[in-house]
C-alpha cells in the first residue's frame, strides 16, 4: 500500500548530497531505496500512541553549518555539554555539519577508529558497510526508511579486540532553525574483550517546526562491554523520534543509561538482542514529561542465549497534562534455557491532568526461565513528605528532595559529570 509523502527534498538532492560528501556507490544506493520505501511504507505501530499528525517529513535535510576552530566558538547550548579544557575524542555536530572533531593519538594507537561517519565511509567503507543498518533495517517502518534517506553525520566507533577504551567517548548534536534536521547515524563496533564508553546529548537552538530522528547501532562481541549514555533536552518545537539497538555475543554486556528529557513529543524504542550465552544487557531510562507533550518510550530485550540476563528500569515524572507511555518488553526466546529477564517501570504523578502508563510486558517460550516484573504509577508518599518537614523542610523542598531521590540512581550513571550536571540541570528546570 502507497503511503502519501509529501517532501521537501528529492532523490536529485539526495544524490548531490551524497556525491557532494564523496559518499561510496553502495551508500548512495541505501539513500535512494530509503527514499522509495520511505513512499511505500506505514508509520511504526506505538503502543496508546498515535503520531500520524505530527512532523515526520516536514522538514529540509542537509542544512550546512560552518565549523570552528575552537570550542569557544561554538554555541552556547552546546558548550554547557563538555568539559572546555578538555576536548579530546568529541564530535560536535550541527543540523548536518561536523562543526567540531578531536580525537587522540593514544586512541588511534591502540587501533581505535572514533570518527564522524562521513570521515569513515571514505576511510573505511567496508568496514562500515559490514555492519551498517545490519540490526536496524532501513524497510522496519517508514521513519527508518526516511532515516536511510536523509542520514547525515553521526560516529563510527570501532574497538578491536581485547582494547580497553579508558575514557569516555563523546558527542554532541544540535538541531537550529526553522524547518532543521538533525539525524545522525551512530554505528558502534566492540570486538572480543573489549570495553568502551559513548556518550551523546541532543540540543536545539532557535527555530520552528524541527525534527530529530536518529539510530544507534551496537555490536558486543564475545566478552565485550558497551555503554552507551544519552540525554536529550530538545526544545518543544523539536519532534524527536529515535531508535536504539545492539546484538550482544557470548559473555557480552550491554549497558544504556538514557534521560528523556524533551520538551517536545517523543519517539524512543530502545532494544537488545542478547544472542550468545551469558550475553547481559541493562536498561536505564529517566524521563520528565511536562506542559502537554506526548512520549512513548519502550525499552526491549530478546533473550536467544542460554543464561543470559537482562534488567531494565524505568522512572518517570509527570506534570502538567503530559502524557508518557513507559512500554517494558522482555522475550525470551524458545531454546533460551536458564535466561532471566527482570524488569520495572515506576511513574511519578505531579499532576492530576498528566497520563502516564506503565506496561510491563513478559512474553515467555522457554519453560527452564526466570523472569519478573513491576509497576507503579501514583503520588507523592505524605508519609515521606511529613517525615521530611518534620525535620524542618519546606513541603515544596521536600517534593523536589523526593523527585531527585527518584531519579538520581539513573543520573549517577553516566560517565562523564558535565553532562550529569546537564541533566540535572534539565530536570530542576523541568520540574520549575
Amino acid at each position: 500500500m502507497s503511503v502519501d509523502l509529501q517532501l521537501r527534498f528529492d532523490s536529485e538532492a539526495i544524490t548531490e548530497f551524497s556525491k557532494a560528501n564523496q559518499e561510496p556507490a553502495w551508500f548512495l544506493e541505501k539513500r535512494l531505496a530509503g527514499l522509495k520505501a520511505a513512499g511505500e511504507l506505514q508509520l511504526p505501530v506505538l503502543e496508546k500512541t498515535k503520531i500520524d499528525k505530527w512532523n515526520i517529513q516536514q522538514f529540509v535535510p542537509f542544512q550546512a553549518s560552518s565549523p570552528v576552530a575552537s570550542v569557544q566558538e561554538l554555541d552556547e547550548v552546546v558548550k554547557a555539554q563538555i568539559d572546555l579544557d578538555n576536548v579530546s575524542n568529541l564530535l560536535v555536530q550541527k543540523n548536518a555539519s561536523v562543526q567540531f572533531f578531536a580525537v587522540t593519538d593514544e586512541l588511534k594507537q591502540q587501533g581505535v577508529i572514533f570518527a564522524p561517519l562521513a570521515t569513515a565511509l571514505k576511510e573505511h567503507g567496508d568496514l562500515v558497510q559490514k555492519y551498517f543498518q545490519q540490526v536496524i533495517a532501513l524497510d522496519e517502518h517508514k521513519l527508518t526508511a526516511l532515516h536511510t534517506a536523509v542520514v547525515s553525520g553521526g560516529v563510527f566507533l570501532y574497538v578491536p579486540k581485547n582494547v580497553e577504551v579508558k575514557v569516555p567517548l563523546q558527542a554532541v548534536y544540535q538541531v537550529a532553525g526553522d524547518d532543521a534536521l538533525v539525524s545522525p547515524h551512530v554505528l558502534i563496533v566492540a570486538e572480543a574483550n573489549s570495553k568502551v564508553s559513548y556518550v551523546d546529548t541532543f540540543v536545539s537552538g532557535e527555530g520552528n517546526n524541527m525534527v530529530v530522528n536518529s539510530i544507534v547501532e551496537a555490536f558486543v562481541g564475545p566478552g565485550a562491554n558497551v555503554q552507551v549514555a544519552s540525554v536529550r533536552t530538545l526544545s518543544v518545537d523539536v519532534h524527536d523520534y529515535n531508535f536504539r539497538r545492539a546484538t550482544v555475543d557470548r559473555d557480552g554486556t550491554m549497558e544504556w543509561v538514557l534521560g528523556e528529557m524533551n520538551d517536545g513529543n517523543t519517539v524512543s524504542n530502545n532494544t537488545t538482542l542478547l544472542k550468545g550465552q551469558a550475553s547481559t544487557a541493562e536498561t536505564k531510562t529517566i524521563s520528565v514529561g511536562t506542559g502537554s507533550q506526548r512520549q512513548n518510550l519502550t525499552s526491549q530485550v530478546q533473550h536467544f542465549g542460554t543464561h543470559s540476563e537482562s534488567n531494565m528500569v524505568s522512572k518517570a515524572v509527570m506534570t502538567g497534562e503530559a502524557v508518557s507511555i513507559l512500554n517494558g518488553i522482555t522475550k525470551i526466546e524458545k531454546g533460551a534455557e536458564k535466561a532471566n529477564g527482570e524488569q520495572a517501570e515506576n511513574v511519578l504523578m505531579l499532576s492530576d491532568k498528566a497520563r502516564g502508563d506503565a506496561n510491563p510486558i513478559l512474553l515467555i517460550d522457554e519453560d527452564d526461565v526466570k523472569a519478573g516484573h513491576a509497576a507503579s504509577v501514583g503520588r507523592f508518599s505524605e508519609e515521606s513528605i511529613y517525615y521530611l518537614m518534620s525535620r524542618g523542610i519546606s513541603r515544596q523542598a521536600a517534593e523536589r528532595l523526593i523527585i531527585l531521590g527518584f531519579l538520581d540512581p539513573v543520573v549517577a550513571e553516566i560517565p562523564i559529570e558535565e553532562v550529569q550536571n546537564r541533566l540535572r540541570q534539565a530536570l530542576e528546570r523541568k520540574l520549575g
